[in-house]
């Protein structure tokens, strides 16, 4: 029990974050997902509609929170949430990181489509063009991260507030 909690603890200082696991099995409508050193459970709501899984299927995964349940604390994981794509973006797109180029909104559709709103910080960097990539290769990236033919749209936003993309 002290195992699992120093475990759990470890990997509460990174929810929020992208982690890579392999589908174990399924347990009801919810998959368990090896994560290292420990399993995490995708519920029926967090993954994609369209999306067929398998066992030994490795893919990547939004660590969203650490949940009470009946049986215990257990690690929450989702596909379906629009941080799993901005966190993609986050980790292809360099000016991403940098804060160069910012997103603003995400609006998704899990498995259907998504549009993402960008803003440039910088003068002189294109925020749609940093995105997409030379000759796309980065959205192309993203798209074959989520693992199906989900469509991205990236649409240049000229304000600093928020817009509504829905």
């Amino acid at each position: 029990e002290a195992e699992k909690d120093a475990v759990l603890s470890q990997y509460e200082t990174r929810i929020g974050s992208l982690v890579s696991g392999i589908v174990l099995r399924f347990d009801g409508s919810a998959v368990r997902v090896d994560i290292g050193r420990t399993e995490g459970v995708v519920p029926a709501n967090e993954r994609i509609p369209s999306e067929r899984l398998n066992i030994n299927q490795r893919l990547t995964y939004l660590l969203k929170e650490i949940r009470e349940t009946e049986r215990g604390r257990e690690i929450i994981l989702s596909r379906a949430d629009p941080d799993l794509v901005k966190k993609l973006f986050a980790r292809e797109v360099p000016e991403i990181g940098s804060g160069a180029v910012e997103v603003k909104v995400i609006a998704r559709e899990a498995g259907s489509r998504t549009k993402i709103a960008v803003h440039s910080t910088q003068p002189g960097v294109d925020p749609v063009g940093s995105c997409v990539g030379q000759k796309g290769v980065r959205v192309q990236a993203v798209i074959n991260e989520l693992g199906i033919n989900e469509k991205v749209d990236i649409i240049h936003t000229h304000y600093s507030r928020a817009i509504n993309l829905a």
